[in-house]
């Protein structure tokens, strides 16, 4: 295989540079705004689980969240240092800065200096990669292992030994670990061999590398099996899910940008080579997931952030040969050289414009995905409401029990209060959100009782849901029966799913049902004319619920 750092560009970009300048980009956009002021809920997971012991954190694997075991294990020695949101979420900007410079180095490699530069810039200002950079989860971490991968593997396949391929299976198996969803990527990596007519022995290199993964994988994806319901929530992707993750993986998601970046990849595949690369690492990937999700629904975008590099490597080749040809045109008379100090320098020009232009026209992108309104629900929120609202001693109910993530990330304004279902700690009893008690000890619990304060999604309080735990119809049941709406109190502005604060008291005897209280909106249990579901139903899911999407449309949930 034809080594690509003799092609090209000259001088331009020699050096450490094509590497350095994506780097430095990617730290500034992910170290900009970090420190958003509020952990969404599968950030509070991250952040709560990462805190409990070694043993802890095994026994919780055993009966979920097993496929991210490796990554809570990570972030059990990161918190150590200091318990906060922005160090929660620097693992992933350090893993996106190396990502950034992991692509650029595969374009160095493959087509040269300049290629490599634009293909790194081109991931670091893509507002998908600059999302989950932000995220206190382990997607910018796989995207970084399957980068590193992928330089593995045409490093590997260049130098043709035997031992070129243990770094290639080891950085894959170890992303794989990290989240088991990354194994498609071998599939993009076989389709790269094949489009490269590698010959015999390079096959037989790299099968003994992804047979070795796919046996240290067995153990995980066995347990994990039996952990499925996480993602019942997920639903058979359609074609609109194609065009949402095209907008998702492009510098922009609209407008000039948006097809520009689709005209330059396809100009990028007559690049032979770094399309060999690239389209296999874009396509590949989301389609396994896509097709087999058909059957069992597995895919979400964030799943396959790591074929965004895909994108970029492919946008950059196509704005690369264009380049060349721009340097061939006569003007005057006379021949522009591709080599030629001048055109070097209208090249370069024009590519530092383009990629800033790019990046400003996506400003009210990033601006917005900055802020924590913009993530499904801000639990910082919901226990400042606490602290301000809730009476020492005062009982609160989580509806659905996957609530109590705001007293377990915010614990400060839930510890005056008393949580009147919870039977077990979730650290004690091995669960992310701890044990509730039966349906009869709760009716037992809350007969006493004058007043209890709610913290709920207003869609959870919907009279017309029913739940399949019984646990929480019970709940419902107790509260539409038992109980009248005295006060409600919600940030509306800032917390994405409508997360509010009921205080319920005890009914007077003789007041029917539906009576409401001046100043209290309806929907909730025992109220006339509920309130329009305008939400997405997330109460009865048992898993974490998905971000945000990237595109014209961004944050519209």
């Amino acid at each position: 295989m034809e080594s690509g750092q003799s092609r090209g560009s000259g001088r331009f970009g020699a050096g450490p540079v094509p590497v350095a300048v994506p780097m430095a980009v990617m730290l500034a956009t992910g170290l900009w705004g970090l420190d958003r002021g509020g952990m969404w809920g599968d950030e509070s997971v991250t952040f709560q689980v990462a805190q409990r012991t070694v043993p802890q954190i095994w026994r919780l694997l055993h009966d979920v969240d097993a496929v991210h075991g490796l990554y809570y294990l990570f972030m059990h020695a990161v918190l150590t240092v200091h318990p906060g949101e922005v160090v929660l979420r620097l693992p992933s900007v350090c893993a996106a800065t190396a990502t950034a410079g992991l692509v650029a180095a595969l374009g160095v490699r493959l087509a040269g200096p300049r290629v490599g530069l634009w293909a790194g810039t081109l991931y670091a200002i893509t507002p998908m990669t600059g999302h989950y950079a932000q995220e206190g989860r382990s997607y910018a971490l796989v995207a970084a292992g399957v980068a590193g991968a992928t330089l593995l593997l045409v490093r590997a396949v260049d130098a043709g030994g035997a031992r070129a391929w243990w770094p290639y299976g080891t950085v894959v198996a170890l992303t794989c670990v990290l989240h088991e969803l990354a194994v498609p990527v071998l599939g993009a990596h076989a389709l790269t061999l094949a489009l490269l007519r590698v010959p015999r022995k390079v096959w037989s290199g790299w099968g003994r590398a992804a047979g070795t993964v796919a046996l240290l994988l067995l153990p995980l994806v066995w347990v994990s099996q039996g952990q499925s319901g996480q993602v019942a929530w997920l639903v058979p992707p359609g074609w609109d899910r194609v065009g949402r993750l095209a907008r998702n993986v492009a510098p922009g998601p609209a407008g000039p940008v948006f097809w520009g970046s689709l005209l330059l990849m396809a100009v990028g595949l007559r690049e032979r080579r770094t399309a060999a690369v690239a389209l296999p690492l874009l396509l590949v990937p989301p389609g396994i997931l896509m097709t087999v999700s058909q059957a069992r629904p597995l895919y979400h975008d964030r799943y396959v952030l790591y074929a965004l590099a895909g994108a970029s490597l492919l946008v950059a080749a196509g704005a690369g040969r264009v380049a060349g040809v721009l340097g061939r045109v006569r003007f005057e008379g006379r021949r522009m050289r591709v080599g030629g100090r001048r055109a070097r320098a209208v090249v370069g020009v024009t590519g530092v414009l383009a990629l800033t232009v790019t990046f400003l026209n996506q400003l009210p992108v990033y601006r917005q995905d900055r802020s924590a309104a913009h993530r499904p629900d801000n639990l910082a929120v919901v226990s400042a409401l606490a602290v301000s609202r809730m009476r020492p001693g005062d009982p609160v109910l989580f509806v659905p029990s996957v609530g109590r993530l705001a007293a377990l990330a915010y614990p400060k304004g839930f510890r005056r209060v008393r949580d009147i279902a919870l039977r077990e700690s979730a650290p004690r009893s091995g669960t992310l959100w701890g044990l509730e008690a039966a349906p009869g000890e709760l009716r037992r619990r809350l007969a006493p009782v004058d007043r209890v304060w709610v913290v709920a999604e207003r869609s959870a309080l919907d009279p017309r849901r029913r739940p399949t735990d019984p646990v929480e119809r019970t709940k419902l049941a107790v509260l539409a029966a038992e109980f009248t709406v005295r006060e409600e109190h919600v940030h509306e502005e800032r917390v994405r799913d409508d997360v509010l604060l009921r205080l319920y008291v005890r009914r007077p005897p003789g007041e029917p049902p539906g009576v409401r209280p001046p100043g209290v909106s309806a929907g909730a249990p025992g109220l006339a004319s509920p309130r329009p579901d305008t939400n997405r139903p997330r109460a009865d899911r048992p898993a974490h619920p998905p971000p945000p999407r990237l595109s014209p449309d961004f944050g519209r949930r």
